[in-house]
This record gives C-alpha cells, sequence and structure tokens, in this order.
C-alpha cells in the first residue's frame, strides 16, 4: 500500500491533499482495498460546508456500504462527476483519478495523522 507522504490521513481512512487554502479528499488505497470492488459512490453536492468528522458521502462495493467521513472543516467546491459512470477508478488509483471531493477549507482535524503514523495504525490492525 502507498500511502503519499504529503496527505494527512484519518482513522476513518479518509485522506486530505491540502494545496494552498483547498484540500482534496478521498479514500486511502488501504480502504479500497478492503472495501473491495467499488460500484457506486454518492457524493454531496458543490456549496455545502461541513464540519470535521461529519457524514459527506457513501460508498458502496461488492462486500458492504461505508459512510464517508469528511476530515476537515470547509465548503465542498467540486464533486468528481467521473466516479458517477467509473466508481472503480477508487479501486485503481484512489490519490488520482479516485478523488471524491475538492474543498475550500476552513479548519484541518487536529485529528489527522501523517503518513506514517497512518502506515503504523493499518498495521497493528487496530481500526
Amino acid at each position: 500500500m502507498d500511502f503519499p507522504k504529503e496527505f494527512k490521513y484519518s482513522k476513518s481512512h479518509e485522506y486530505l491533499n491540502v494545496q494552498g487554502n483547498h484540500g482534496t479528499i478521498g479514500i486511502t488505497s488501504y480502504a479500497s482495498s478492503e472495501l473491495g470492488d467499488v460500484v457506486f459512490v454518492d457524493l454531496p453536492e458543490a456549496g455545502k460546508t461541513y464540519k470535521a468528522g461529519d457524514k459527506f458521502g457513501v460508498i458502496e462495493s461488492v462486500k458492504s456500504v461505508s459512510d464517508l467521513y469528511i476530515p476537515c472543516d470547509g465548503k465542498i467546491l467540486e464533486v468528481n462527476k467521473d466516479l458517477n459512470d467509473h466508481p472503480e477508478y477508487v479501486n485503481q488509483d484512489p490519490y488520482n483519478k479516485g478523488w471524491m471531493i475538492k474543498v475550500e477549507l476552513t479548519t484541518s482535524s487536529k485529528e489527522l495523522i501523517s503518513s506514517d503514523e497512518y502506515s503504523k495504525f493499518v498495521l497493528a490492525g487496530t481500526h
């Protein structure tokens, strides 16, 4: 599994790639492999505002249905519409083609951890 060093991670397996006051959010390669083949992603409309930890969507795989939680406070600027027709992008390329939402950051969650901490977290099996 690869966890890009410049990203921050939540213990609910979402990533946050911060660039200035914007962030890109999706699920980690670990989460996508645990879910199995993703068949549907339900994402919010652009313009909605969320607080860190709020549910922002749902992801459905051949194995299960799981909620998606936003790892920061922010307003949704863009939603990855490609996932409507190609939910498999979440499995194939979660950090590029499989991103889910882009937000204007209000604040970053203090609960986010580094790539190394996230790697230790998933390897420890305490999730």
